[in-house]
């Protein structure tokens, strides 16, 4: 799994998980769900991702856009 895959995944989860407890525990879990779709749309346009650079130390392989 390359890193671009892995930041992917790693969105994909803290979104369900974020929409799972905001419906189960407090609507304030919305907040997570608006973070990871704000910092995507930053990563998008800036290339900057705090994800990718944690999953490359971890010794993912690079992938196309990260």
């Amino acid at each position: 799994m390359t890193v671009d895959r892995a930041v992917m995944m790693f969105a994909g989860f803290m979104v369900l998980v974020s929409l799972a407890l905001g419906f189960y525990v407090s609507d304030y879990w919305y907040l997570l769900t608006a973070f990871v779709g704000l910092n995507l749309m930053q990563a998008s346009v800036t290339g900057f991702c705090p994800a990718a650079i944690i999953f490359r130390k971890l010794g993912f392989p690079s992938g196309t856009a990260f």
